[in-house]
């Protein structure tokens, strides 16, 4: 059984636990990408819904891979990340990224950026859209 869920792939201005940190407008023009699982593999679902808005990357999909599903549904898979290519950076005591192409978002047993989490969960049938 499938999951349908929403939450955000990046947190802007929080430090991640690689030391860079993605700044508001990051994220800018990004569209639906690839949902997998640890940034590898097929996808196991479908984004329906990737923006920012002024707290991050908004995202809202359907986990399709029963597996993976039933673990994000009982919250032992909560994380998640995104997959980028860096366009535009800052160097200073932190690695600011100004611009990114994103590739992919995954779910993730252990978010790079702590704040990068599943919020929302329904069943896909249910017809309301996961609330912010």
């Amino acid at each position: 059984m499938s999951v349908a869920f929403a939450g955000y792939a990046a947190v802007f201005d929080v430090v991640d636990r690689a030391g860079d940190v993605v700044r508001r407008g990051g994220f800018a023009g990004a569209g639906v990408v690839p949902l997998l699982w640890q940034h590898r593999g097929v996808a196991v679902g479908t984004l329906t819904s990737v923006f920012e808005d002024a707290r991050g990357l908004r995202v809202e999909g359907v986990v399709a891979d029963p597996e993976l599903a039933r673990l994000v549904r009982g919250g032992a898979v909560a994380g998640l990340s995104v997959g980028y290519r860096a366009t535009s950076v800052r160097q200073g005591v932190r690695r600011e990224l100004l611009s990114v192409d994103l590739v992919e978002v995954s779910l993730v047993a252990v978010p790079m950026q702590v704040l990068a989490r599943v919020e929302v969960l329904r069943h896909p049938d249910e017809s309301q859209d996961p609330e912010p």
